[in-house]
């Protein structure tokens, strides 16, 4: 019987790398010996001692590889033929990366892309044999840590043109990489950005949300289990996510953090982590309040704006797809 192979995708630079460590090892840790895995570190301004520590960690595990590639290496076959065509104050690779991954690495019909900020409490490949249907041109979860936010779900609505209870969280993706391909995503995606240069909140969260409107298979909230503020509370996740601004390594009392400090805690950055933790000051809290009201007052200004994502498309002006 063949053996399944599943492609999973991070990304991460040297201030990250440290918490990108235990999501590593806790991915390998549930991993099943039936398949392979090919984990995907696509990296930039990583010091190669960095590199060394991370590719480590999976070195006894033998139906596991880390493959770490370079962001730059990886963009070059889409931007000899796009990147050209961008302005070039909003081509921003480190931002708009997981939508490039389908045509960064043509070798992968499917693929999961996860942020470096969780913790993999379950096998990801039982994600990966999800089917995501004809019609479905990736899954995902909703975003569990914005429900209870009016204001950000009016956003949701009114300017990405999607249901509060539908936008999804890009942080845990299972993508179509041959879909996108196929239908042309990315060349689209440089289309719209091109034209339009639309003012979002979660820019590459954003455009996905609103070119894949009714073309989302929507996971249960364990495969992408947030911190959401008492919305709502998972008890057995699968995949933790510590979005925004839910960090166990700058608060005490996160929710979901029993999962993170036992990886943690045996990672070779444990160091970098808690001298991390050490230095989160009641300065650094009142900054995270800075940055939540400054997204709001964003929020506010899209909102009041001309050109937004459900106006282009309720308009008729262009096409999702």
């Amino acid at each position: 019987m063949k053996r399944l192979l599943v492609p999973v995708f991070f990304t991460a630079d040297e201030n990250y790398a440290p918490y990108l460590s235990t999501a590593l090892a806790s991915l390998i840790d549930h991993v099943s010996k039936e398949n392979d895995y090919d984990i995907n570190v696509i990296y930039h301004n990583m010091k190669r001692s960095t590199m060394r520590k991370l590719e480590k960690i999976g070195k006894d595990v033998d139906n596991v590889k880390i493959i770490l590639t370079e962001m730059q290496e990886t963009l070059t076959g889409i931007s000899d033929r796009k990147e050209t065509r961008l302005k070039a104050d909003c081509f921003t690779p480190t931002i708009y990366y997981r939508l490039f991954l389908p045509e960064m690495f043509p070798q992968y019909d499917k693929g999961i892309y996860l942020d470096s900020d969780i913790i993999v409490l379950g096998d990801v490949a039982e994600l990966f044999k999800k089917d995501l249907g004809e019609k479905n041109i990736l899954a995902a979860c909703t975003d569990m840590s914005t429900q209870a936010n009016e204001l950000f779900c009016k956003y949701f609505e009114d300017a990405v043109g999607v249901q509060h209870d539908k936008y999804f969280n890009s942080g845990v993706l299972l993508m179509n990489f041959k879909k996108f391909r196929d239908e042309e995503f990315c060349e689209h995606f440089f289309y719209m950005l091109n034209k339009y240069d639309f003012d979002t909140v979660a820019p590459d969260q954003d455009y996905l949300n609103a070119l894949c409107k009714d073309r989302v298979m929507y996971l249960g909230y364990e495969w992408n289990t947030m911190p959401s503020g008492g919305f709502t509370h998972i008890d057995n996740p699968m995949i933790v996510h510590y979005n925004l601004f839910f960090k166990p390594w700058h608060y005490d009392g996160t929710e979901y953090e029993e999962y993170y400090w036992p990886y943690a805690n045996k990672s070779a950055f444990i160091r970098e982590i808690m001298r991390e933790k050490k230095s989160f000051t009641r300065k650094s809290k009142k900054s995270d309040e800075e940055r939540l009201r400054q997204m709001s007052e964003r929020v506010e200004e899209i909102l009041k704006g001309e050109v937004t994502f459900k106006k282009i498309f309720d308009d008729g002006k262009e096409k999702r797809g």
